[in-house]
């Protein structure tokens, strides 16, 4: 699987159908609407980054629930939607993407860097070192007005990603 994760915007119809789902299977369909809808300036495509950035913006672990809220929720927090060990879906409620664009304002490059020198990755997948941190900092400026916009627009997010 390409393990590549995407958040996504949603509207207020999709986000009342996500917290209406029962089981993987209607959380799959509606996801896969979304994705095929592909609303650009909705979507923040973060690629293989997404788990060194969940990582650095938590404790350093790739769990859900880790590290302080709000920067828990950025990328693999939020309430997990899915239970099949082929997909991961978690949603963010408008409220929580208000405080997690509030924190990420206050990250910079500089702060990414030196997260990803102090944390120990355990069982990480990537090749650590200067390349893969480049690669992991080049997501966070398009990280950032993501959930700035989806926080003006008051918007629900979902971070998606298949195994």
């Amino acid at each position: 699987m390409a393990c590549r994760g995407v958040l996504f915007a949603l509207a207020e119809s999709e986000w009342a159908r996500l917290s209406a789902c029962d089981g993987d299977e209607e959380v799959r369909a509606l996801v896969e609407e979304v994705e095929e809808a592909w609303d650009e300036p909705r979507v923040c495509e973060l690629d293989k980054a997404w788990d060194a950035l969940h990582r650095c913006l938590t404790d350093g672990r790739l769990e859900y629930g880790n590290g302080e809220f709000p920067l828990s929720h950025a990328v693999l927090g939020g309430r997990p939607m899915y239970d099949g060990d082929d997909y991961v879906v978690c949603r963010v409620e408008p409220g929580e993407v208000r405080a997690v664009a509030a924190a990420l304002e206050g990250i910079d490059e500089a702060w990414l860097r030196r997260r990803y020198a102090e944390l120990e990755f355990e069982e990480y997948d990537g090749a650590r070192g200067e390349d893969d941190l480049a690669y992991t900092v080049s997501f966070l400026p398009d990280l950032r007005e993501f959930y700035r916009r989806a926080a003006e627009e008051g918007r629900a997010v979902v971070f998606t990603v298949d195994q």
